[in-house]
């Protein structure tokens, strides 16, 4: 015997909604800067402290920051993805004002 309970699907013919591409990339997006292409994510915070390459503070377990890496790894992506980095947001806004960062 059929249910008479309607299903939740999209009705026949109705379009699909719009694609959200922030939602589909996990919140990734490039950026391009004069340092080259990064691949960047915001993150709310995670569960332990990190040390900011742009200013060598720490960054504590809960903040949100920033989570960058190069999109143009020499050795592939998975080695720059790898060798990811933690930045406080203020950081990675202001890198293109300072020196070259340390790497650690």
């Amino acid at each position: 015997m059929p249910s008479s309970r309607r299903s939740g699907k999209r009705p026949w013919g109705t379009p699909p909604p719009e694609l959200d591409l922030s939602r589909a990339t996990g919140g990734r997006t490039v950026e391009a800067g004069p340092d080259g292409e990064w691949v960047v994510q915001r993150v709310r915070g995670s569960d332990r402290p990190y040390r900011c390459p742009g200013c060598d503070q720490e960054v504590p377990a809960g903040t949100a920051h920033v989570v960058a890496w190069s999109a143009e790894g020499l050795f592939g992506a998975d080695a720059a993805l790898a060798d990811r980095r933690h930045w406080h947001a203020a950081c990675w806004a202001a890198r293109g004002r300072r020196g070259p960062t340390r790497r650690r």
